[in-house]
């Protein structure tokens, strides 16, 4: 795991033209987002999410805690139909209870709901003032007809610090529902004795106002800690324009976030890379040859324009050595998650998919590049526009240049190790030879391996067995390992990809793609058939939506079985 950057003031920028990423809008780095008035733009949406599910614990407790007063009052008057000798006393105050109890559970669905979070959270300040008057009547009132004077002490002040506590907002905000909860408490003595139900003196008020500014002071320090450490969450996590949101997933290279732009509307997908990737964990400085490396590295990324290539918006460089990637963010299933959830996947709609990525490997393959590590977490099936079934080729962090003549092994994991995915990965990546686009080729079979049978090609207890059978084992035909009927060339296909030897598999993903459109007896997948597929089973799967459910946006989480 690595932190996020912490100083935007100290991140390291490069000149950014519209020849390498298309326009991107930069402002100060200490400029405050246009609306930093909204709640939401001021605390990380994570935190925010904590937030809800606090308010509904909270509105929960507060359900079954004012619940239990009207349950004894029922029991009772049931016990006294039956002849009992139970006196009942009090019973208007069983009624404000049930009146509380149904107001909690009422928050307690607005905040199951899709309600904003700034809207959720003005709910709760306004719950914290109506409860604080609840709680100072129904004390006050009670204990005096009980033991005939004013409790010393009332649960009002606890209620006033623990709110902003558990509800971290802006502190003149927090302090304004604090003095209004706390104020409850002298309120609802003058309003008893105004009515004449509970006298009250000097001494009364004076307690009520004392207890009462105990409670918002300590609300407000309090608060003001709470947000103001959510605000340096917020800061740790800007880079650039961007601000990072929700953390997606985490894999060998480093984390992925959800984030948005902060002028634009256009949300993003940022990829932090470990500084131990650049540095081999030799400390976090930034050397001039790593931040070189990395800088064109990008920009040859930064070519690839083909539409089944995840679109790099922007790169750099932060003081503590992290790079990040400023990515489109995509909205779907990666190939893993997918044959998990439904199923070994026909012919005709794998040779549909293998298609769209063969048109991102080609493109690479010309620009010199080699991916390294595809595999199905890698490849990403989404609703792209009106395009259903869109394949997307994520991750190029292990990209390698085949034209790199500056300098030796000068590529960003260019370390002294085996660096991909064993599962995914061709003989002689394994065996630390020079590669070429056809180690692609060999990755892209196992993955079309996946996507026929929901097997991997070779499984073993050690990452290192599993590396020997892909040097070593002839692999089965995929037909042999599924139900699914699978097209004897298609089956000849996939095998010619997995050969041992780069020179009997397709020479380039260009050939790879050629083959597969020659290929007899596979059938068709359309584009309506995709359409209505998606409509069947992934219907909240769109493109651009706010809030993506969990399995719907861009994840690089490894399988623990296919993680070096």
């Amino acid at each position: 795991m690595i932190a996020p950057p912490h100083a935007r003031a100290k991140e390291i920028s490069r000149p950014t033209t519209s020849a390498d990423h298309g326009p991107v809008t930069f402002v100060r780095a200490d400029a405050a987002p246009a609306d930093a008035g909204h709640l939401s733009t001021t605390l990380p949406a994570d935190i925010l999410e904590q937030v809800r599910g606090r308010v509904r614990l909270i509105a929960l407790l507060m359900a079954f805690g004012f619940a239990f007063d009207p349950l004894v009052f029922v029991l009772a008057l049931a016990a006294q139909w039956a002849g009992a000798p139970v006196e009942i006393r009090n019973a208007g105050f069983a009624w404000i209870n049930v009146g509380v109890s149904a107001a909690s559970l009422g928050l307690w669905l607005v905040a199951r709901s899709r309600v904003s979070t700034s809207r959720l959270h003005t709910l709760g300040l306004l719950y914290e003032i109506a409860l604080c008057f609840v709680i100072a009547l129904t004390t006050t009132w009670t204990y005096y007809l009980t033991h005939g004077t004013h409790p010393n002490l009332t649960w009002v002040p606890a209620v006033v610090i623990l709110f902003p506590l558990v509800l971290p907002g802006p502190p003149r905000r927090m302090l304004a529902a604090a003095v209004l909860s706390g104020a409850s408490q002298p309120a609802v003595i003058w309003l008893l004795d105004t009515l004449g139900e509970v006298p009250a003196g000097t001494g009364a008020y004076f307690d009520a106002v004392v207890t009462s500014s105990f409670g918002v002071l300590f609300a407000y320090v309090g608060g003001r800690v709470v947000y103001g450490l959510g605000r340096q969450v917020a800061a740790a996590r800007e880079l650039g324009s961007y601000r990072l949101d929700v953390r997606l997933g985490a894999g060998g290279m480093g984390e992925v976030w959800r984030a948005r732009h902060r002028m634009l509307a256009r949300p993003a997908a940022i990829k932090l890379i470990r500084p131990s990737v650049l540095h081999g964990n030799r400390g976090t400085g930034i050397s001039p040859d790593a931040r070189r490396r990395f800088e064109r590295e990008a920009q040859a990324i930064a070519r690839l324009c083909s539409p089944h290539t995840v679109h790099l918006f922007d790169f750099g460089i932060a003081a503590d050595g992290a790079c990040y990637y400023v990515m489109e963010l995509l909205e779907g299933v990666d190939a893993h998650s997918f044959v998990k959830r439904f199923g070994p996947v026909p012919a005709a709609r794998v040779v549909h998919l293998l298609l769209q990525m063969c048109h991102s490997l080609s493109e690479a393959d010309a620009c010199g590049l080699v991916h390294r590590d595809i595999k199905p977490a890698n490849v990403f099936l989404c609703r792209y526009g009106e395009d259903c079934d869109f394949v997307k080729v994520l991750d190029f962090g292990l990209v390698t240049s085949l034209r790199d003549d500056t300098e030796t092994g000068a590529t960003l994991t260019s370390e002294h190790a085996v660096r991909g995915t064993p599962a995914f990965m061709p003989p002689e990546q394994a065996l630390g030879q020079p590669l070429d686009g056809r180690a692609d080729i060999y990755a892209t079979g196992c993955v079309a391996y996946w996507l026929l049978t929901g097997r991997l090609v070779f499984t073993a207890a050690t990452p290192m067995a599993l590396l020997m059978q892909h040097v070593h084992t002839a692999p089965a035909p995929p037909s042999a390992c599924t139900e699914l009927p699978v097209p004897p060339a298609l089956d000849r296909l996939v095998l010619a990809c997995l050969a041992k030897d780069p020179g009997d598999r397709p020479q380039s993903a260009s050939d790879l793609r050629r083959q597969l459109l020659a290929l007899d007896g596979i059938g068709t997948w359309t584009g309506e058939d995709a359409r209505r597929w998606w409509a069947e089973h992934l219907p909240g799967a769109s493109s651009g939506a706010a809030s993506p459910p969990a399995e719907h946006h861009q994840v690089v989480a490894e399988p623990p079985a296919l993680q070096a």
